[in-house]
Formats: C-alpha cells, sequence, structure tokens
C-alpha cells in the first residue's frame, strides 16, 4: 500500500514513521513550503497593537515560532499579554506554544470552523479584537467570519506558502515511482492551497489524480474537493478527517479499508 505524504517537510516525519510502521510505502510529496516573511514597519505596527487584543489564533507550529520571534523583536515582553486568550488550530500548534508557558485553547475538529464552535466565541463578553498569526493565504474563512460579528482584526501574515521547488522539478521522477505501485494511493489533503498545488502538479498525470484516495481535513475541504471533483468529472474518492493525529489518519485509513 502506498500513502503520499503531502505535508510541509517540516511537519511530515511523524506520519511518515507512523505508516512506515504500518507496512505503508511513503512517499514524500510535499505541497507547501513556508518562508518567514520579513519583520517590516507594517508588522511593527501590528505588533504595536496586539495589547489591545483579547484573542490571539496562532494557526501553526510556524506561526507560533516566528510570532515569538517577532514579539521579541518588537520589544514587547510576554507579561504584558496575560489577559489574552490564546487558540490553537490543533494539539502541535498548542505544543508549540505550551513551550513559551501558554496554554490554548483547542477545538475538537482542527479547522476554521472547529475554532470558531470554540464556546469563547459566545460566552466572552465584548470581544471586539482578535489578532491571527497565520501564513499568507490562510484562515481567510475564519477572519471575514469574525468581521462580520463587528470583531476588530489584526491580521498578522507572518509567512509565505509556496509549493517547493524540487517538488516542481522532481515531480516526473516521484510520479513514475507512485505509478510502479498497485492503486489507489491515498493522499493527505490538509489545505486549499496544497490541493489547488496537487491540481496543478497533476494537469498532465490525470491517472494519479484520479486514482488516488484523499483524506482531507474538514468539512470546508471535503466540499471543496467534491465540488472540484464534479467539475472535472474525476473518480477519485474523498473521506473528511477531523485531524491530522498521524494515528487518526491510520486509523481512519484501515477503517475505509474494510469498506472497499
Amino acid at each position: 500500500m502506498l500513502f503520499i505524504n503531502t505535508r510541509p517537510v517540516e511537519r511530515a516525519q511523524a506520519l511518515t514513521e507512523c505508516l512506515a510502521q504500518a507496512d505503508f510505502k511513503v512517499i514524500d510529496v510535499p505541497l507547501l513550503a513556508l518562508k518567514a516573511k520579513p519583520f517590516d514597519s507594517a508588522l511593527m505596527q501590528l505588533y504595536s497593537s496586539l495589547v489591545q487584543t483579547q484573542v490571539i489564533v496562532a494557526v501553526s507550529p510556524t506561526a507560533v515560532d516566528i510570532g515569538m520571534q517577532y514579539l521579541e523583536q518588537a520589544g514587547i515582553p510576554l507579561s504584558v499579554l496575560t489577559h489574552v486568550r490564546w487558540i490553537t488550530v490543533g494539539k502541535s500548534t498548542a505544543a508549540a506554544l505550551a513551550a513559551f508557558g501558554i496554554e490554548s485553547l483547542v477545538p475538537d475538529v482542527e479547522t476554521s470552523e472547529g475554532m470558531l464552535s470554540l464556546p469563547i466565541f459566545n460566552n466572552m463578553h465584548n470581544l471586539h479584537a482578535i489578532a491571527f498569526w497565520r501564513g499568507e493565504g490562510g484562515r481567510q474563512f475564519m477572519m471575514k467570519q469574525c468581521a462580520e460579528r463587528d470583531i476588530e482584526v489584526l491580521n498578522f501574515v507572518l509567512y509565505e506558502r509556496y509549493c517547493p521547488e524540487e517538488t516542481s522539478q522532481k515531480i516526473e521522477q516521484m510520479v513514475a515511482e507512485i505509478l510502479t505501485e498497485p492503486a489507489p494511493y491515498w493522499v493527505c489533503m490538509s489545505s486549499e492551497a496544497s490541493w489547488k498545488n496537487w491540481l496543478k502538479l497533476c494537469e498532465n498525470h490525470l491517472y494519479m489524480l484520479n486514482h488516488c484516495h484523499y483524506l482531507v481535513l474538514g468539512e470546508r475541504l471535503n466540499q471543496l474537493l467534491n465540488h472540484d471533483k464534479n467539475n472535472l468529472k474525476a473518480q477519485f474518492t474523498v473521506n473528511q478527517l477531523n485531524d491530522l493525529n498521524p494515528t487518526t489518519v491510520l486509523n481512519r485509513i484501515h477503517a475505509l479499508q474494510r469498506t472497499l
């Protein structure tokens, strides 16, 4: 059985090891690379306003690492943010934040919708300002929802997300290796940006696109893939995950294999 691990290099290892131990052949095809944006005057202005916010949403371990680095660069000690409630999209991001001695709220479903369903959004009176530590292009839906609730959004774009050059250069070699294995191929898809990069890479490899079984994070991504499936008249299969814990992914594959 073949699993295509599309996670960024720095986040892929735990999933690869878990599946390899379960006798999967794993091929790494990272669809996103992350690069810190420079600390400029616009970010400095945002950090200067951070003390006025009530909630900070950290969307990834990378957002935590860069966000904390730039917080120090801005000369703002954590001690002035003790009033802030922190939200993290998942357990790995919560662990990154815990390394700084900060507890966070973590949704059961590791998506924007999951975070929006946290009780804090209904129980916190006079919630008027929220900050997002995020990557370029991410969490648009959640920020829009907050703005529609008349919550001021401080938008910290801390890093770029792009398809790694090495993946683009080696895709033909990767596809050749993938196609030596029997279909279907299991693929984990964690974001809309990853999916768009995958579609572009598969433009000349429709057999591979159609013979994948996609495990996608959250309802909205599930809907997107099924929408694209219909538009493309494709034959691939889509199933939803609530989190990206390697054990969750493995258990979901085993459960689906019993029904295929």
